[in-house]
């Protein structure tokens, strides 16, 4: 165990996160030595008071062999799987309007995926809590085809859409993320700590509090921001007006990536959420396809959806306008479909003929009418 990884271990623990202060700190000096003058009180006066409570609790050994034990690891912005260019995105958030939007100082991982090569190809789903069958149906059926096509999904760990977009994405045995807002040694909610142990084993949990830390209401606030930076786009499947979705989908935008959202029944508050954010901007998906068009690779385009098609699809504007005009009921002579098409007979002659050969008009005795089973 190194002096340096134990700087660490004790940094992610002395404040609550977000902290400029202990931010730069660290970049002036390093982590070994911010450790220290933290420990001695030999920091500015903000970082004291910041710091006061907790710099002589000391748990960074214990913190790191916990981790150890439970085959997890503390990554640091030196290492190799430390998600550098996501992470860059915090440098353009509005401080004034965002207090806490800035990289983590550390992460605490379990799993074995690679925090960078997750995060480059990967989409949030999040939503409310009191879900609806409607949101989870839509859920699983976005995450099913972003498994598909190799997308990883990002989410909150939570009880509703969160859970159903895991669910969902072990199911496919695709990748999953639940970034939590306490130690990933504290499994919450607790009714999903089966859940969360299997997104340990073929997934990733990460969070930026130490083992041991319990999750409390500002830490989620605070966590979403990782939700939405380890995620090239962020889909709100049902949110209320507000929701901790909500808040992810802000955190989204303020790091300048795609927010979507999927619309639900006018009817439903679980969807009034969803609405407000597509009024405001964001793109509107109901399919995973539209997903990986946005985080995925370049020219990497949504494939086309189905259309119903007919018989008149093949039709030119002039075939249609004779289609048009024949009768309902009855049949009409080439003079009277010329008057109703305004075409001369000669040229309807021609039109019509292609409209028997479409299966769309029969000649009856001299006159024309509508094959109506075929339209």
């Amino acid at each position: 165990m190194t002096d340096e990884r134990r700087a660490w271990a004790y940094l992610t623990r002395v404040v609550e996160p977000p902290s400029d202060q202990l931010a730069a700190l660290v970049a002036d000096v390093g982590a070994a030595e911010a450790a220290e003058r933290v420990r001695k009180g030999a920091v500015s006066a903000e970082l004291a008071r910041a710091t006061e409570a907790r710099r002589e609790i000391d748990c960074a050994a214990e913190d790191l062999e916990r981790i150890d034990r439970l085959g997890g690891r503390l990554i640091m912005p030196d290492s190799d799987e430390w998600p550098t260019i996501e992470f860059t995105s915090f440098a353009g958030v509005d401080r004034r309007r965002h207090a806490a939007g800035m990289a983590p100082l550390a992460l605490w991982v379990i799993g074995d995926l690679a925090v960078n090569e997750v995060a480059s190809r990967a989409a949030a789903v999040v939503g409310t809590r009191a879900s609806t069958t409607y949101g989870e149906h839509v859920a699983t059926d976005l995450v099913a085809g972003l498994c598909e096509r190799d997308v990883a999904v990002v989410s909150g760990g939570a009880f509703g859409i969160d859970g159903a977009a895991h669910r969902a994405a072990l199911a496919e045995d695709g990748r999953t993320v639940a970034v939590l807002a306490g130690g990933v040694d504290v499994p919450y909610p607790v009714d999903h700590s089966a859940l969360l142990h299997r997104i340990r084993r073929s997934g990733l949990l990460v969070s930026e509090y130490p083992p041991g830390i319990r999750p409390a209401r500002h830490r989620f606030l605070v966590r979403n921001r990782l939700v939405a930076a380890l995620a090239g786009a962020t889909v709100v499947v049902e949110a209320g007006l507000r929701s901790g979705a909500a808040n992810t989908a802000a955190w989204a935008r303020a790091l300048g990536r795609v927010v979507c959202a999927v619309p639900g029944p006018v009817t439903s508050s679980a969807s009034a959420g969803c609405h407000e954010l597509i009024r405001a901007g964001a793109e509107l998906v109901t399919r995973s396809e539209q997903l990986v068009e946005i985080v995925g690779r370049v020219g990497e385009l949504a494939d086309e959806p189905e259309r119903p098609s007919s018989a008149l699809d093949g039709l030119t504007d002039v075939g249609k306008r004779v289609y048009e005009a024949l009768p309902a009921r009855g049949v009409r002579s080439a003079d009277e479909l010329s008057i109703e098409s305004g075409l001369p007979v000669a040229a309807l002659q021609g039109q019509l003929a292609l409209l028997e050969l479409a299966g769309l008009a029969v000649q009856d005795e001299g006159r024309w009418r509508l094959v109506k089973s075929k339209s």
